[in-house]
C-alpha cells in the first residue's frame, strides 16, 4: 500500500524508509490496524472476489504493505503457486517477511509500479490497493500491471475517493474547514482516485470491466481514526493533516461528538477489475 517515494505525493510519510524507528513501527502499526478494520475487510472481501483467486495461479500484490493480503492469497495459489509481494519499501517488505509464515509461497520484491521489472504475461492475476492515489503518474502503473498480466488474467485496483468524505456532529464550519484542508493536502495527490479506476481500465483495454464503491460507515471517533487519520489525535502534527490553530478545537468537537452518540463518519473506496483481453 506504499508508493514510490519518487512518484509519490509529499508528507511525513513519503519516503517511509527514511523515517526513524520509532516513527516507522507506529506506521507499521497503522497500516496493520487498518488491515483488520471491519470496515477495510469488506473492501477486500469484494477486492478477492473481483480477482478471483485460484489455486496454482501467480499473483502480485502491488503495494503489500504489511502483506496481509498476500499471505491470504499465498493460502490460496498454494505450493504449485506463487504470490509476489511488491513495495517500493524495503524496511516495509522486511517486516512483512517476518510476519509471513515461511511455508507460504510468498515472494517479496521491492520495486516501482510504474516501472515493474517482470516480462510481459507474467501474472495470471494482479493487485493494488490504495497505491495509484498516491503516483504523479497513475495511467502509467496501470499500463505496467496490464503489461505484465497474461491475456485472461484479472488486473484489480483498489483506491479510495477522498472527495466522499463526509463527517456529522461537529461544527459545519469545521467541519468545512477540515474537508478543505484533507483534499489540499499535496497538489499531486489523486483525490478521486477511486471513482476513475474503471475509466483507467477500460483506457488500457480491459475487458468486462466491473466497478463496485464500498461506503465504509463509522459510528464513532475511534472507529474512524484507524482509517481517516485526521480524527485520530495520535497522528504527529507534523503529518499536516490538522492545522495547527485549529488542532484542539477539532479532536475535542470530535471527541464531544462521540460522547453524545451524535458522531458519524463515511468514506468511499472502489473496487475495479477487469480482464486482459486473449489474443
Amino acid at each position: 500500500m506504499t508508493a514510490d517515494p519518487e512518484q509519490s505525493d509529499a508528507g511525513v510519510f513519503a519516503d517511509i524508509d527514511a523515517l526513524p524507528q520509532p516513527m516507522f513501527e507506529v506506521l507499521l502499526g497503522v497500516l496493520r490496524a487498518m488491515a483488520a478494520h471491519p470496515e477495510i475487510e469488506r473492501v477486500r472481501r469484494t477486492a478477492w472476489e473481483a480477482l478471483a483467486p485460484q489455486p496454482g495461479q501467480r499473483l502480485l500484490d502491488a503495494g503489500a504493505g504489511a502483506g496481509e493480503v498476500a499471505r491470504e492469497l499465498a493460502a490460496v495459489v498454494g505450493a504449485e503457486g506463487e504470490v509476489v509481494a511488491m513495495d517500493a519499501s524495503a524496511r516495509t517488505l522486511r517486516a512483512a517477511e517476518d510476519l509471513t509464515p515461511t511455508h507460504l509461497p510468498v515472494r517479496f520484491v521491492q520495486g516501482d509500479v510504474t516501472d515493474l521489472r517482470f516480462d510481459a504475461d507474467t501474472f495470471d492475476g494482479v493487485r493494488a490497493e490504495r497505491v495509484l492515489q498516491h503516483l504523479a503518474d497513475p495511467d502509467r502503473a496501470v499500463a505496467e500491471l496490464t503489461r505484465v498480466t497474461r491475456p485472461g488474467g484479472r488486473v484489480c485496483l483498489i483506491d479510495t475517493d477522498w472527495e466522499s468524505a463526509a463527517v456529522d456532529g461537529v461544527p459545519g464550519d469545521l467541519a468545512a474547514v477540515m474537508r478543505d484542508r484533507l483534499l489540499n493536502l499535496s497538489a499531486q495527490h489523486h483525490n478521486d482516485m477511486g471513482r476513475t479506476l474503471r475509466r483507467r481500465l477500460v483506457h488500457a483495454g480491459l475487458t468486462d470491466v466491473t466497478a463496485t464503491a464500498v461506503t465504509l460507515v463509522f459510528p464513532n471517533p475511534t472507529s474512524a481514526a484507524v482509517v481517516m487519520p485526521f480524527f485520530n489525535p495520535e497522528v504527529p502534527p507534523e503529518a499536516g493533516m490538522v492545522p495547527d490553530e485549529l488542532r484542539d478545537r477539532w479532536f475535542a468537537e470530535v471527541a464531544a461528538a462521540g460522547e453524545r452518540d451524535e458522531f458519524l463518519a463515511a468514506l468511499t473506496i472502489w473496487v475495479a477489475a477487469g480482464s486482459r483481453p486473449i489474443r
